[in-house]
């Protein structure tokens, strides 16, 4: 496979999302990168901005086994694993898969359910196995979580924890569509009152497993030169002397930028990583993964703000 073919999958992608959904390009963008250096997504909006039907055309383009599953407060990992189930007629336990298995999942609202369920999900999001009863059962390597969570509802939700939002490679805001695209959308689904079936929009699958892995040993060897793996380490290491900022981020978001920043250029058919597409990640990559100081909440600042103001005091690499 050839750094254009991988450009000319995820447009396929794009083009068949854009059937179900109206906008959200850059959500989009964010999702293709992380599809293709293997992380996991999580969507953050007010109810109605798109987040279940983006993660369902998402999941449509690709030829993948898609689970979805919707959390709630009285969710046990075992409804999210499996269990062992004894089989009278063998006389033996037999393994009935959850919706875990699968290797696009869909965890729609997993704030809604308690950290012990939440927590099951730790070990299939960093090592793509999970163990029921002693016993590991591997995912696939294209096992990928997309996540939903509603940030303006407090009651029955559970926050998740920051070991837990370290495993998402991006946090991904929803905001609302502009004029025109709001207009767009009310011409096409201003008839139903239900979300639409996917099928009515002519979905397709044009991305195989074999061509997502192969495009995955593509984007690992893109050319990351040492001035850009400094400039990435320079952002990491500036989030931890913030005077803002109490807890910066780890070693593994600068892993983690250099990985996404690889598959940011091959979506954009380069062979070579530049600065802007460090810049263009770093902000969905390190909302999460800072807390601010109790002085600068009190003075009302916002982690997204702190990182775009950090992001312009770093010297980017000529």
């Amino acid at each position: 496979m050839e750094f254009r073919n991988v450009s000319a999958i995820t447009e396929q992608i794009r083009n068949e999302i854009r059937k179900a959904v109206v906008g959200h390009d850059e959500v989009v963008e964010l999702m293709l990168v992380s599809l293709l250096c293997g992380g996991h997504v999580l969507l953050e909006g007010v109810p109605g901005t798109a987040k279940t039907l983006l993660g369902q055309s998402f999941a449509t383009g690709l030829s993948l086994r898609f689970g979805r599953i919707q959390f709630t407060p009285d969710m046990m990992p075992g409804d999210l694993l499996g269990t062992n189930l004894f089989n009278f007629q063998t006389s033996s336990f037999t393994l009935t898969h959850g919706p875990i298995f699968a290797d696009i999942l869909l965890a729609d609202e997993i704030n809604r359910t308690p950290p012990k369920t939440q927590a099951a999900l730790l070990q299939a999001m960093n090592e793509r196995n999970v163990t029921i009863d002693g016993v590991t059962h591997p995912l696939g390597d294209a096992f990928m979580v997309v996540a939903t969570q509603n940030p303006i509802e407090q009651q029955g939700t559970y926050p998740l924890p920051e070991a837990q939002l370290d495993r998402f490679l991006f946090k991904i805001n929803l905001t609302y569509p502009s004029r025109e695209e709001e207009c767009d959308i009310v011409g096409r689904h201003g008839h139903r009152t239900a979300m639409p079936r996917l099928s009515e929009f002519g979905l397709s699958a044009v991305v195989t497993e074999a061509q997502l892995l192969a495009a995955r040993d593509l984007v690992a060897r893109i050319n990351l030169g040492a001035p850009l793996v400094a400039y990435i380490v320079d952002i990491i290491r500036a989030t931890r002397s913030h005077p803002a900022i109490e807890t910066g981020a780890s070693t593994r978001a600068a892993t983690m930028l250099a990985s996404a920043s690889r598959a940011r250029a091959t979506t954009q058919g380069r062979d070579f990583v530049i600065p802007d597409d460090v810049k263009f990640l770093a902000l969905p990559l390190l909302r999460h993964r800072i807390v601010l100081a109790p002085n600068a909440e009190i003075e009302g600042l916002v982690s997204d703000s702190v990182v775009s103001e950090l992001l312009d005091q770093v010297a980017v690499p000529r």
